[in-house]
């Protein structure tokens, strides 16, 4: 089971890092829940939760056209029964890194849940 979750986040950083929006989004249950501190200050009506792929797919559509250089340093994967935690550095041009730590909940194969933390 542990070696099935480090394999849904190594296809979500390759995913994420060539900005492949429909295969990060396949990683995802329909309903799935995320949550960001960037999403509550881009957004702050979302209160930085957003449910269901429509919702994560205009997320990360509107992050990769704005950050055209964004990418995630993988630094430490971690995973137990139903969750991983990923530690990585978010590099975009011009801006400062910034250390991440998320936890993705996954069941039946599919992430149900997301959260970001920032340092």
């Amino acid at each position: 089971m542990h070696n099935q979750l480090l394999f849904i986040a190594h296809k979500w950083f390759d995913a994420f890092n060539n900005h492949q929006l429909e295969q990060l989004l396949e990683l995802y249950d329909d309903e799935a829940e995320h949550f960001s501190p960037k999403l509550k200050i881009r957004f702050p009506e979302t209160n930085g939760l957003v449910q269901g792929k429509p919702a994560l797919r205009a997320w990360w559509q509107d992050a990769f056209e704005r950050l055209p250089s964004l990418q995630y340093e993988v630094k430490t994967l971690t995973a137990n029964s139903d969750r991983v935690f990923m530690e990585y550095i978010r590099k975009v041009d011009h801006e400062a890194d910034i250390q991440i730590a998320e936890v993705l909940v996954v069941k039946n194969g599919k992430i149900v849940y997301s959260r970001v933390y920032h340092s």
